[in-house]
């Protein structure tokens, strides 16, 4: 048990760490005995808990987020890892010189409020509070101290504008100008099927024939190519069968005709049979056929939010648009694509009032008819 003594007029706090060897802490001069006891008790308390370290021993937060980006290094994408680095090599200089048991939430929050006020943008804010809470957690983890402050921090909020949406489709007569502006077979084929089918360009880009299932008329996802790495699907429902229309598969059929063949059989391979990079694909084809067929600059996903936003439009279930994106629940595709729905459904309240109407033969339908001939023919 720790104990209280005076010494040459400042208090020092005397006791034996977690390893069983003896320490003192002295207290800074004019130190109160109420504010000594206070000490006294918060290293009792981190005793008992056992995260107590001597403070030289703690480490500065610019230590414990190098040390947790090397161990993420091989746990995540190499995307998401150079995302990681930028944020810790960039936006936390207001941080990296404290020792992390001296970030409490108070600390977090005034990080929050200084990027908000230099103007940053609120999605990348968001994205390095991410970054910030996980470096946090890592320092629980290995007991530098026993709370993640950011955890209990208040997030940026939009201060009541209304965001615009960054997502950009195409239209019916958009998408057949896009595809007549497009020459090569290979990047036609490319270009359709991220249209009609919503895969992500990794996932076209590391499709092979036997994913095809010329039967049922689907593609099948199992794997993606994204900077020259081979992934499998994030999560189960990525794993997915995509329903194809016959165009489409008359499309691939005659692409598979002439595709060259290639050690990896992929349906869309390189010169060197190699998986297509995916830049390339958007620098030297996607960006020049847009621009041939006078179309505004878009991104390659918004081929996918094109795909979501027709069958949206044609009144698809939103539960078949989910499983067909590969996101993991209906929510996550309302979330991203609900600004898209209809404000206005006339038809649907039409078909509400047939159902319950009509299809009984109910008198109010009769009266209602009747009521409005009256009115028709009154002068």
């Amino acid at each position: 048990m720790a104990c209280l003594r005076k010494r040459r007029e400042r208090w020092v706090i005397d006791f034996y760490d977690t390893r069983g060897k003896r320490r003192w802490k002295t207290l800074p001069k004019g130190t109160t005995k109420g504010k000594a006891r206070d000490a006294i008790r918060e290293i009792e308390d981190q005793l008992a808990r056992g995260v107590y370290l001597p403070e030289k021993r703690i480490p500065l937060f610019k230590d414990v987020a190098t040390d947790w980006l090397e161990q993420k290094k091989l746990n995540v994408r190499a995307s998401t890892w150079e995302m990681y680095r930028g944020h810790v090599e960039k936006h936390f200089e207001d941080v990296n010189d404290i020792r992390v048991n001296r970030l409490a939430t108070s600390k977090v929050e005034k990080f929050i409020v200084a990027k908000q006020t230099a103007g940053m943008n609120i999605t990348t804010l968001r994205k390095i509070i991410v970054t910030f809470n996980q470096i946090m957690q890592y320092t629980v983890r290995n007991k530098y101290l026993d709370h993640n402050p950011v955890r209990d921090a208040q997030r940026p909020k939009d201060r009541g504008k209304i965001k615009e949406s960054h997502i950009k489709v195409l239209d019916p007569e958009q998408i057949n100008s896009f595809f007549g502006a497009v020459e090569n077979p290979k990047y036609k084929t490319l270009f359709m099927l991220a249209i009609l089918s919503g895969a992500r360009q990794g996932e076209l880009l590391g499709l092979k024939w036997t994913d095809t299932d010329w039967i049922n008329n689907q593609i099948h996802i199992q794997r993606s190519f994204n900077t020259h790495t081979w992934y499998k699907p994030k999560t189960k429902a990525s794993y997915r069968r995509i329903d194809l229309g016959s165009t489409m598969m008359k499309q691939l059929k005659a692409w598979r005709l002439t595709c060259p063949p290639n050690d990896l059989d992929l349906i869309f391979p390189s010169e060197k049979g190699s998986p297509l990079e995916a830049n390339n694909v958007v620098t030297r084809y996607f960006r020049k056929a847009m621009k041939k067929a006078g179309l505004p600059r878009l991104r390659f996903h918004d081929l996918r939010h094109t795909y979501a936003s027709l069958l949206i439009e044609q009144g698809e279930n939103i539960k078949y648009i989910q499983s067909q994106l590969g996101h993991s629940s209906p929510t996550v595709t309302l979330n991203v694509y609900a600004h898209l729905m209809k404000p206005v459904n006339q038809a649907s309240a039409n078909r509400l009032e047939n159902t319950i109407f009509e299809a009984t033969g109910s008198k109010m339908v009769a009266e209602t008819k009747k009521g409005l001939t009256a009115v028709a023919v009154s002068p």
